[in-house]
């Protein structure tokens, strides 16, 4: 088969052990392509209702991108979908590495598990083999841990088996717990390695060795050939410290050049994300002192010690993710328990640094690597502890809820103690282990307005009250409080409009207060982000490569020779939409009412700062939500699609 895809999926009852392969028609993925495309159109439909997340009518669909393997460039993402047991609806997370073309090698284009198994079992599939097998001598493990075993113990002859597994927050069933690969890269956000968690589902383990035929592979040749040319464009650029006041230059210019992608792939190239760990802060991107906090309070001396050079200093290798020509990852040497981890996304400096006023860069190292082998969502465990503080702060908690622990801003060794023990359930840990949400009502006391919360999940370290699109798509998306969707900036990055008729021109030069001016205007920007974010994660496509631009980056091109459709990009356009669609009717089916959605007043600048970057900012995010979805076509009052789901 010529597609690019393999054209079927595979079906894994956890609770008879039944696994069994389903061929789907061409019609079904020029109408969903693939990865969460693909997921949505199967979960919409199996998952029941009043399914119970952490039950057995619950899905979890391991998926891979329609793009994968295809000759493309940054398309080498896996996703992970099912009901979240943190939000109650839609869920979804992503995560680079090298797991998403095993899935292809073994054959499928998607692994959907339901059921739960009586005892711990992996997966493992070859060109020959669908197994289920024990996982007893795993279980206990953490994810790295796990990870090296399964594949000495799967190696056999030839390449080693690829790997997805989760660690003990994933056996405690933490809801905010994640999916391991590649010894520490995680599918973290959503709570889904608490359903795999419940299902008794250790590990995926992928040894499959297929080949995967694009319908016009010199055609796709061509094109990764002109997009690899600007990935290698790479000329000087300022050090690490020298970030902080390029950033507080943004930040007192009264107005924006519209940002092209290009900057930020130097940036990336150089640092990986780390490369915003001080501009963001001093531009007001990066919440501060959970959400209280602003510029002023962690400034360019405080926020030093974790400009990107610390970062590079360390870093013995680069990590390039599957069909990556960038790679904006690394392996960094550390000091104390583990001799190495994967570098620290900026989520995570920022979360557990700015956020929780944290200075100690050895103590972030630490964490990272600890909450990758454990399998918890950093973003996350970095708002509960920042909570946790405030609620300390606030007279709320003492010493004696904290099992002694105090529990102010800054103080790393005791962060370091509390997230061990949330880690493990052990005393006041296990009042956060599952988030902000579960520890406010475990709490109670008025905390609740120290929780920083978009439909129950923690919003990541990007603040919508200097980019309003951020608050959009936090509170708007099916899956809520997530930043890799959409924003004003990435739209600018994006550059849809040079390809797809009809979306919004940005000018080069334009004044910074008009974004906080129109909603209408920011909501039609933010349902073209939607409807392309849709296909960026129904192709496998990574959001760093799509930054390059889409004259750029041709993902339309991609697909087309990929799979020998001509579609055009509005036609591909209009497939996202029925992505989004889709994803926002799943919710409805399981009673979500999106205007829950809407994320804390404290984000939105209500009431608003009186210092920093963000002084006398607030989002309007009620108009923004009914306009962004009225151009949906769903009821602009209640968000609740119109659409005759059956014809999507």
């Amino acid at each position: 088969m010529r597609k690019g895809y393999m054209g079927k999926v595979l079906f894994v009852d956890l609770t008879t052990g039944k696994i069994a392969e389903k061929i789907l028609p061409e019609e079904t993925y020029s109408k969903y392509l693939g990865g969460l495309g693909l997921a949505s159109h199967i979960l919409y439909e199996e998952i029941p209702k009043d399914a119970d997340p952490l039950g057995p009518d619950n899905m979890l669909a391991f998926m891979t991108g329609l793009l994968t393997g295809t000759g493309s460039l940054f398309t080498g993402r896996w996703m992970v979908a099912g009901k979240s047991p943190l939000t109650g609806g839609w869920g979804d997370a992503n995560c680079g590495g090298n797991f998403s073309p095993a899935i292809k090698r073994c054959g499928y284009d998607g692994i959907f598990f339901k059921g739960i198994s009586e005892k711990p079992v992996y997966l493992y599939l070859d060109d020959h083999t669908q197994e289920l097998r024990d996982a007893d001598e795993v279980w206990g493990m953490d994810a790295v841990e796990s990870e090296i075993f399964l594949e000495n113990k799967e190696m056999g002859k030839g390449k080693k088996p690829k790997v997805a597994c989760i660690g003990q927050a994933g056996e405690n069933i933490s809801l905010i717990s994640g999916i391991s690969t590649d010894k520490g890269r995680m599918a973290a956000r959503s709570g889904l390695g608490a359903v795999m968690g419940s299902k008794r589902l250790k590990a995926v383990v992928l040894k499959g060795t297929k080949r995967i035929y694009p319908n016009k592979s010199i055609e796709m040749k061509r094109i990764s050939k002109i997009c690899n040319k600007w990935v290698q464009f790479q000329p000087p650029f300022v050090s690490g410290p020298l970030t902080a006041p390029v950033g507080a230059l943004m930040r007192i210019l009264p107005f924006v050049l519209a940002q092209d992608g290009i900057l930020y792939k130097i940036m990336l190239k150089k640092w990986g994300t780390v490369s915003m760990n001080q501009m963001s802060p001093e531009m007001g991107d990066a919440p501060i002192k959970n959400w209280g906090g602003s510029s002023k309070d962690w400034g360019m001396k405080k926020s030093y010690s974790t400009n990107p050079d610390v970062f590079t200093k360390c870093e013995k290798v680069k990590y390039h993710c599957y069909s990556c020509p960038l790679g904006c990852g690394g392996i960094c040497t550390t000091k104390g328990k583990y001799s190495e981890t994967h570098k620290p996304e900026y989520e995570t400096v920022l979360s557990l640094g700015g956020l929780c006023m944290n200075e100690d860069v050895d103590s972030i190292f630490y964490l990272n690597e600890l909450l990758n082998r454990a399998g918890m969502d950093t973003i996350s465990a970095g708002h509960s502890v920042a909570f946790a503080i405030e609620c300390y702060e606030n007279g709320i908690i003492n010493k004696d809820d904290t099992d002694g622990l105090e529990l102010k801003w800054g103080n790393s060794d005791a962060i370091i103690k509390l997230i061990e023990k949330m880690v493990v359930r052990d005393g006041f840990g296990h009042v956060l282990a599952d988030g902000v949400k579960q520890a406010v009502e475990r709490i109670g006391k008025n905390s609740e307005k120290f929780a920083i919360l978009a439909g129950g999940q923690e919003p990541a370290m990007h603040d919508g009250r200097m980019d309003p699109g951020f608050a959009l798509h936090y509170s708007v998306e099916p899956t809520p409080g997530r930043h890799t969707l959409g924003s004003h900036l990435f739209y600018e990055m994006f550059q849809l409009w040079k390809v797809v008729k009809g979306v919004p021109k940005i000018p080069l030069l334009y004044l910074k207060g008009s974004k906080y001016k129109n909603a209408k205007k920011q909501a039609e920007i933010g349902t073209v982000n939607s409807k392309f974010m849709s296909i960026v994660n129904a192709v496998g496509a990574c959001k760093f490569g799509a930054f390059l631009g889409a004259k750029r980056i041709r993902i339309f091109d991609w697909i087309n020779a990929a799979t020998g459709w001509d579609k055009t990009p509005n036609e591909y356009m209009e497939i996202g939409a029925n992505i989004q669609t889709l994803k926002q009717s799943f919710n409805i089916k399981h009673g979500i009412k999106p205007k829950d959605n809407i994320i804390s007043d404290r984000a939105l600048g209500r009431p608003h700062q009186l210092e920093g970057a963000n002084k006398g900012r607030s989002i309007d995010i009620e108009e923004m939500m009914e306009n962004y979805w009225e151009l949906f076509g769903w009821d602009n009052k209640t968000g609740e699609p119109k659409q005759d789901i059956g014809n999507l």
